[in-house]
């Protein structure tokens, strides 16, 4: 009987821990909702960019993908994004796909332009770059005639 008791006992402190990692990981990696603003860009292909991808200005991390869904009239993804308050961009900001490495990963990079108005909560981006596929890139370099 006291056997039983150690292992309930065992058990739950390893529930406990998994617990506490789990929201540890959740606080760390900005999963969290930002405060801020939602923006959207379509796209024709959005290779590796899921939910939860970065979004970034200069490098720098400014928001979250927050969804992805296919436009059933024009057969476009269309990408939800969140901005963090305080960082306004020009009208005329450009969003394009990039990828992280070779091995892949993707996140959305913005371009601000010149505007002087400034995007506001639901805009759509209408300038965008889709995802490179880089092993379409690469067959079409192996088996070209040359």
């Amino acid at each position: 009987m006291s056997s039983n008791l150690v292992e309930s006992l065992v058990g739950a402190i390893v529930l406990l821990v998994a617990g506490w990692f789990l929201l540890f990981a959740y606080e760390r990696t900005d999963m969290a909702n930002i405060d801020g603003y939602t923006l959207n860009a379509r796209f024709d292909r959005i290779d590796g960019l899921d939910v939860g991808s970065d979004v970034r200005v200069a490098g720098i991390k400014v928001g979250t993908v927050v969804s992805s869904v296919l436009d059933t009239k024009s057969y476009q993804a269309l990408v939800s994004f969140s901005i963090k308050s305080g960082i306004e961009l020009p009208l005329d900001t450009a969003a394009a796909i990039s990828s992280e490495s070779l091995l892949g990963g993707s996140y959305l990079t913005l371009l601000p332009g010149g505007e002087d108005d400034m995007l506001i909560d639901g805009d759509i981006i209408e300038e965008t770059q889709d995802a490179i596929d880089l092993l379409g890139l690469i067959g079409k370099f192996t088996s070209s005639d040359n």
